[in-house]
Order: C-alpha cells, then structure tokens, then sequence
C-alpha cells in the first residue's frame, strides 16, 4: 500500500520494532555493518524495552556487538535528536501504527517488514538461540535485497 520506492536512495534508515530490544537493533547492526559510512542508521521501539540477552548473543556470532545498546522510544529518539529519516523500517505491526502516525508530520517513507518475534518461542536455550538465528537471518536477507543498489554495489 506504500506508494513507488524513491528513485534516490536512502541516506538515514530507522528500524523500529515493539520495543528495541531484539528486532531493530538486530537489523540496526546488520546494515551499518554493510554501509559503515554510506548510511546513517539508528533504531526505536513504540515501547521501551530491555536489550535481549540473546540478541546480544546471535549478534556476536557475526562478529557485530551489539552489547551497549540502549533500547530507546520513538519519543527519547525525537527528544536526543530529533526524527530525521528518509525510511522507516518496520518490523511489527505496533511499530508500523507508530511510524504510520509519525508520517503525518515527517516526510519519510515508512515500509512494513513484518517479523517474528523469537522472544515468544518457548524451549531450551539452543531452541531459543535457534529462533533468534532465524530472525537475524531474515533480516539480513531482507537488508541485503532492499539495499543492494546502494552505493552500486551488489551481491
């Protein structure tokens, strides 16, 4: 329902989620490892959450730390610097709402990444480690096809 892709790419990505804590700073990490100079990428949750331990984890596993990050709203974000993005990405429908009624006052354009959850995956720690893989690479599947032509470079 998102109108035409802009025909210039994005110079400041935020990932949003229901609460920072898994999701977006997942995605955050994985797309300024890709561009460390070329974008400015940040993420926030509608809610505020406490960085996932196991994010932290999956994360690592890629060599990407992501350990110091401080899961922030929407609203500590416009606050600290103030909300000026080309694209919102979002990955839950909480988020989506969120960004949705931002656009009113922001000319950024908002796309909807819809993305699971692993927090609500029951199990053992390797059963939950294994959800949260699948979340990230998702994500970096998703990262790399909507930014490949970023910067001309594609793989």
């Amino acid at each position: 329902m998102a109108g035409p892709p802009r025909t210039r790419d994005p110079q400041s990505v935020l990932f949003a989620c229901a609460m920072n804590s898994v999701r977006s700073p997942m995605a955050e990490s994985l797309l300024r490892h890709m561009f460390p100079q070329g974008l400015y990428v940040k993420s926030a949750g509608a809610r505020k959450g406490e960085l996932d331990p196991f994010a932290v984890t999956v994360m690592a596993e890629l060599g990407q730390d992501i350990s110091t990050h401080k899961p922030q709203t929407f609203e500590e974000l416009e606050d600290w610097e103030g909300l000026n993005f080309d694209l919102i990405i979002t990955l839950s429908p909480e988020a989506h709402h969120k960004a949705l009624e931002l656009t009113r006052t922001l000319a950024a354009d908002v796309e909807y990444w819809p993305t699971h959850d692993p927090t609500t995956i029951e199990g053992s720690r390797d059963q939950k480690l294994a959800a949260y893989r699948e979340v990230c690479d998702q994500l970096l599947l998703r990262i790399r096809r909507r930014f490949a032509k970023v910067g001309a470079a594609s793989g």
